[in-house]
């Protein structure tokens, strides 16, 4: 009995010994841990960066912390060999880290740098084939799928016929078309539909080339160009990305506010000034609208502008008392210029269809066209017009809107335009 107890004893005294050792390693280690937080001493610092990678790589931990003091210098080569290792480890993971920043910080300007260069790479025909999409359906398409499998007879032409006015290109000009088409048929004596669409493409693009007659600005000191129209069909917006253009091409450019009926149109031109460092000639609303464009006119001369960009108040064609005031501001500017305004703009809106061509009509009867701008080609089926206006008035066609961005006013050449409304999609 007296032996059963002392071995109690005995286990018991092992136990506590047991644990103050164990208790001794992990103040060891904390004291390890601390020191090395404070930065004292290499070796402290080495066995930090030890236990931590050790977990990593799969070391127990037991084996990797459980020692007794005797056994440090023992151990001492193991625990080199973890350094180097865990050394390794945590280059390797910083490496890791920092290339995954690096891509990931120049993932966005990659990314950001291809949509600054797609609408470089995205020129003018392929933006100008997008937008006239709607009145391919009537001219492009349409017209080729009239054209295909189909035999030259009466039929034939009446469904061309047809075709063509839905497309808005005027009973005038479309009698026209089928008249040269019927005559190129009969003298060759074709009898195949498909022979026929080359002649067709041929005979409208004549039609356009009449029109294909860009702006001469130079040596007018100012070049003086009077812009009119009716409401809301982008007349001061068209000032705005003209004024913007010539001054790209290094001229110097004025704007006059002639519109002095509206003062949103007034602010408008004034937001387009400030925006690219244009001066703008303005008075107060309901000022005459003649002396605004005549005080420009002399300030443009003193200054020696290169070009005058006049604004007028939009008027519906059918007022008259509005065309006698647009004919007064012809008559005024002659008194400083005879030859001017040099240019008289007409501002036309494409998805109005056969109305523009009554707009073209009764300003040309008023003050005498020399150009045409055709804005709002994108979003109109209504695009035929242009050979309307072009056949019936032949006013020079200077530009056509084919988009709401700066770029997207341009100057118009009728080989490209017949291109993109006649390109065959594969």
């Amino acid at each position: 009995m007296e032996n059963v107890r002392l071995l109690g004893y005995d286990l018991n005294l092992a136990k506590l010994s047991f644990d103050r050792w164990e208790c001794s390693c992990k103040w060891q280690k904390k004291k390890t841990g601390l020191l090395s937080w404070f930065s004292f001493g290499n070796q402290h610092q080495s066995k930090e960066q030890t236990a931590e990678p050790s977990q990593k790589i799969g070391v127990g931990d037991k084996k990797s912390t459980i020692s007794t003091q005797d056994d440090e210098k023992t151990n001492s080569p193991i625990v080199a060999d973890h350094e180097k290792l865990a050394e390794s480890h945590t280059e390797s993971a910083v490496a890791t880290r920092l290339n995954e920043t690096l891509e990931q910080k120049a993932k966005p300007i990659v990314e950001n740098s291809n949509v600054q260069k797609q609408p470089n790479k995205e020129n003018f025909f392929t933006r100008l084939k997008k937008s006239l999409l709607k009145t391919k359906q009537n001219i492009g398409f349409g017209l080729l799928n009239l054209f295909r499998g189909k035999k030259i007879d009466d039929d034939f032409f009446e469904q061309l016929e047809e075709k063509l006015l839905i497309a808005d290109i005027g009973v005038e000009t479309t009698h026209k078309i089928i008249k040269s088409l019927t005559e190129h048929a009969n003298r060759k004596q074709l009898k195949d539909a498909e022979v026929l669409y080359e002649k067709l493409k041929e005979t409208m693009a004549e039609i356009l080339a009449k029109v294909d007659k860009p702006l001469e600005t130079n040596g007018k000191n100012p070049c003086v160009i009077l812009m009119v129209g009716v409401n809301g069909v982008g007349k001061t917006t068209t000032i705005g990305k003209l004024a913007y253009q010539f001054q790209a091409q290094g001229k110097s450019v004025m704007l006059a506010a002639g519109d002095t009926f509206r003062a949103a149109a007034v602010e408008q031109l004034q937001v387009w000034g400030e925006r690219n460092n244009i001066p703008v000639i303005a008075q107060h609303t309901g000022a005459d609208s003649a002396s605004v464009i005549f005080d420009a006119f002399q300030a443009a001369k003193a200054r020696n502008i290169d070009v005058l960009l006049a604004d007028t108040a939009g008027r519906l064609q059918n007022k008259t008392d509005l065309m006698i005031e647009l004919q007064k501001i012809v008559r005024v500017m002659k008194k400083i210029d005879e030859k001017a305004p040099h240019e008289i703009m007409l501002t036309l809106d494409a998805s109005t269809g056969q109305n523009a061509v009554n707009q073209a009509k009764l300003f040309h009867e008023a003050v005498g066209l020399t150009g045409i701008n055709l804005t709002k080609l994108d979003g109109s089926a209504k695009g035929g017009v242009i050979f309307a206006i072009a056949d019936q008035f032949g006013i020079p066609i200077r530009y056509i809107g084919v988009g709401e961005a700066i770029e997207d006013l341009r100057l118009f050449k009728a080989d490209d335009f017949i291109e993109a409304l006649f390109a065959r999609e594969d």
